[in-house]
């Protein structure tokens, strides 16, 4: 009994480790890609704007779904931070991948154009998904 509960406090020592670390850098991620973006993400969806929400959603979710692979695969913390940095780059790539077919999706997304809002998430969680499949071994 003893020996489980060591071993129980030792994975909720690293759980915390792991969880803050993710935390932080979702918090890191969510900063960097609110200045790239050319659209205010948290005042649109403040104003309840539909295509803001499904937007700035696939991307967070798309950046977090890496960081779960790491999770899953590693233990070290320092190679989630490494990841975690691939990621956040993906992710910003994706949204300047995404300008490319169509340059006005800020403009389209502020204007509470859901379709313009699908594409950007959509894409994000591609992008997501691609990354943290590409990090398993």
């Amino acid at each position: 009994m003893n020996m489980q509960i060591n071993e129980f406090l030792s994975n909720l020592t690293a759980f915390f480790a792991f969880f803050a670390v993710s935390a932080v850098l979702t918090i890191a991620f969510t900063l960097i890609y609110w200045r790239i973006t050319k659209h205010d993400e948290f005042k649109l969806i403040k104003e309840k704007s539909t295509a803001a929400a499904i937007a700035f959603s696939g991307s967070l979710i798309g950046f977090a779904l890496p960081l779960v692979s790491v999770m899953v695969n590693s233990n070290k913390i320092i190679e989630m931070i490494l990841w975690g940095g691939v990621a956040m780059i993906v992710q910003i790539g994706v949204y300047f991948f995404v300008r490319w077919p169509m340059p006005r999706i800020s403009e389209r997304i502020e204007e509470n154009e859901i379709a313009a809002g699908i594409w950007l998430g959509a894409a994000s969680l591609a992008g997501g998904m691609l990354n943290a499949a590409s990090m398993t071994p």
